[in-house]
């Protein structure tokens, strides 16, 4: 699990309402109304916080019918504490190797894609390509459903060619798709620059 992840989930974890919200959603789902009324806050607070954790996929949205139902993402909560627990014991050299990879991969990312935020040109190193899909995949929301159309039009705001890249996206497991719709797969399941 690389370093900016975990900062980002123990960031978004570093707020008493959040870990309130957290603690109700781990007996069950919940929709916003329900959530803003346990905890004695309006319905903008609530989502305010919901958004910080959809973010870092510590919770996941499921729709029925007009309701939006919020799940606790439990995989994600114990990936990144073994994460955590992980770096913790790895020895000097080991982090120095971490914080070189997200210096390296902040590098690709500057060298392929321009200020306004294009893409320059799909990189040919697998590495270097794993790494611009992963940034390019980080502006879509776990847990809700794109028509193909909807995510072509996403992915044409970085690059022309959005069928190849829609395509990697599926073959890097970072998204898979049923009848048309594409969703985010779980984090632990999408392709890493080795």
């Amino acid at each position: 699990m690389q370093l900016d992840r975990i900062v980002a989930f123990h960031k978004a974890m570093g707020d008493p309402t959040r870990i309130r919200i957290v603690a109700l959603l781990a007996r069950g789902p919940l929709h916003g109304q329900a959530i803003a009324g346990k905890l004695g806050l309006t319905p903008p607070t609530i989502t305010h916080h919901i958004k910080k954790l959809r973010d870092v996929n510590v919770i996941i949205e499921r729709r029925d019918k007009n309701t939006i139902y919020f799940h606790l993402n439990e995989s994600v909560i114990k990936q990144q504490t073994k994460s955590l627990g992980k770096l913790i014991m790895k020895k000097e050299e080991e982090v120095e190797a971490l914080l070189d990879q997200n210096i390296e991969r902040q590098k690709v990312i500057e060298n392929f894609m321009t200020k306004d935020g294009k893409l320059k040109n799909i990189p040919a190193q697998r590495k270097k390509r794993l790494m611009i899909f992963e940034y390019m995949i980080r502006g879509l929301k776990a847990g809700k459903k794109y028509p193909e159309k909807e995510l072509n039009e996403y992915i044409k705001k970085f690059h022309e060619d959005y069928a190849t890249i829609r395509r990697e996206f599926i073959i890097n497991h970072y998204m898979y798709r049923e009848n048309g719709i594409y969703e985010l797969n779980p984090e632990e399941m999408w392709a890493q620059p080795e």
